[in-house]
């Protein structure tokens, strides 16, 4: 598959297929008009007596200012450099590969008036692997992502810096080594670089494709939980659900049904005599169904961002660019928010689950042990899904809510959404850990209903676990237990469909 810039659509898949190299990007004929046409259009403004907004005049508060012809590739130099001014540790190389891939697609619709050896010279980054270095604060969201984009394109000055085997290098030498010219910027370019949300929309991508695999993992580690409690199947049938039909409700109930499938274990106690169970596995469609619900919105929020001109302004004619707010980041940021309460909620009932496994119910021995007095068991863990949950707790604050105007009161309302982003993502680094000691947990339970055999799937899940981790029969020193199964759940070892 071919992905031709500025014409075709992106998703998901497509994205990342293109960020590692399993999809190939390239610009058509169709996109190399657009650009050309787009780049006619603003040469022609940029030398009329007109004033037009980031064209021949300044930016923001100076936008009634306008700018001589003989000024205008320093003025476009400038507004790099000024805004450059991102603090913190950097990014993921990865997420700035996504913003260089999502920049480039964003540029290449025609309606941005940049050169075509700006957007090949960007091309050209990619096919060699020279990623900017962004640093990770500094973004309000509006006029776009202005500071970390500023950083991503500083390379295109001769500034700034690349990854290179996993070290931070000045951008210069590199520049030199491969041949590559320092490059000017002419009328808009700086401006058509810098606004934009891909700082926002990379994070959502990263956090989308890693929430995908959550929400699966969440709902095979639930069920495993439910083996391990002798739970009922019960509050997961379709009879129930379809009274209540709401999308994700039923995904969940659908696959719980799947992971229960042939299970001796759960056949085994059909006719016992428990009423129902708790909610954290009652409700498990309930729960997770609603995170998923929310996660299918950001998704289509996302993907219709993949696809947008988020600059400004935006070039229409030889005589018109409207400038407007395409590069709010509020479309996103709110979606974000609630997505990371979404995500916080997956590891609160995934810590209330640990938390029954280790009661003493229903068969199981306290603290997961039948060894008590002596042994601790598995009574600690807990300990660290519950301070894990309420770090995640104080994550959700949603920085979409709040505002801090800028640019002496130009940019009075602004949308936060790259705070949004890196705190969805950090949630999720959490979720991973909590749904980790929970699969541990879950295993040991398992131990204690033999010899009847789980559902295939659990089984498969439950020896992926015992290669790394065994069964504990006295106290033993945890934390790589702990780690092995972060392990497992972040390299995605886990059978979840």
């Amino acid at each position: 598959m071919t992905f031709k810039y500025g014409i075709d659509r992106l998703d998901l898949d497509i994205v990342n297929g293109i960020a590692n190299g399993s999809i190939k990007a390239e610009l058509c004929q169709e996109a190399l008009d657009k650009i050309n046409t787009s780049r006619q259009r603003v040469e022609k403004m940029a030398a009329s007596d007109k004033a037009v907004y980031g064209i021949n005049t300044g930016f923001g508060p100076l936008c009634d200012t306008q700018i001589s012809p003989e000024d205008t590739n320093l003025l476009q130099k400038n507004l790099l450099i000024t805004h450059a001014v991102g603090v913190g540790e950097p990014i993921a190389k990865a997420i700035s590969k996504l913003m260089l891939i999502t920049k480039v697609h964003a540029l290449s619709q025609g309606f941005s008036g940049i050169r075509l050896e700006v957007i090949e010279r960007m091309l050209t980054f990619l096919k060699l692997d020279l990623i900017p270095v962004v640093p990770e604060q500094g973004s309000v969201g509006a006029s776009g992502d202005l500071a970390p984009l500023s950083h991503l394109f500083l390379p295109l000055l001769g500034e700034g810096e690349f990854w290179q085997d996993g070290k931070i290098v000045v951008a210069a030498p590199i520049l030199r080594e491969h041949g590559l010219e320092i490059m000017d910027l002419h009328a808009k370019e700086g401006l058509a670089l810098i606004n934009g949300t891909q700082f926002i929309l990379s994070h959502a991508i990263t956090a989308l494709t890693k929430m995908r695999y959550l929400l699966d993992l969440a709902d095979m580690t639930g069920a495993m939980s439910i083996e391990g409690m002798q739970g009922s199947e019960s509050p997961f049938r379709d009879e129930l659900h379809q009274t209540r039909a709401f999308k994700g409700n039923l995904v969940v109930a659908a696959r719980m049904r799947n992971f229960f499938k042939n299970s001796e274990n759960m056949s085994s106690h059909t006719n016992c005599d428990r009423v129902q169970d708790p909610y954290s596995l009652r409700c498990i469609p309930q729960v997770h169904g609603a995170s998923r619900n929310a996660y299918y919105h950001l998704e289509e929020l996302v993907e219709i961002e993949m696809n947008s001109v988020t600059d400004n302004p935006i070039v229409i004619s030889s005589e018109e660019a409207i400038s407007g707010g395409n590069f709010h980041g509020q479309p996103l940021a709110m979606v974000l928010d609630y997505v990371s309460i979404a995500a916080s909620e997956l590891g609160n009932i995934s810590d209330r689950r640990c938390y029954l496994l280790l009661e003493g119910i229903h068969g199981l021995p306290r603290l997961l042990t039948s060894a008590g007095g002596l042994n601790s068991g598995m009574m600690i863990p807990q300990y660290t899904t519950a301070s894990l949950v309420t770090e995640n707790k104080s994550l959700c604050f949603p920085p979409s809510a709040d505002s801090v105007p800028t640019s002496m009161g130009q940019e009075d309302h602004v949308s936060m959404g790259s705070i949004s982003g890196r705190q969805l993502n950090q949630i999720l680094g959490n979720l991973e850990k909590i749904l980790a000691i929970e699969l541990m947990y879950a295993a040991q339970a398992i131990e204690f209903r033999r010899p009847n055999k789980c559902s295939d799937i659990i089984e498969l899940n439950f020896q992926v676990i015992r290669a790394k981790v065994a069964k504990l029969e006295e106290d033993r020193l945890l934390k790589p237990d702990i780690d092995a199964m972060i392990t497992l759940v972040k390299t995605q070892a886990f059978t979840v469909k």
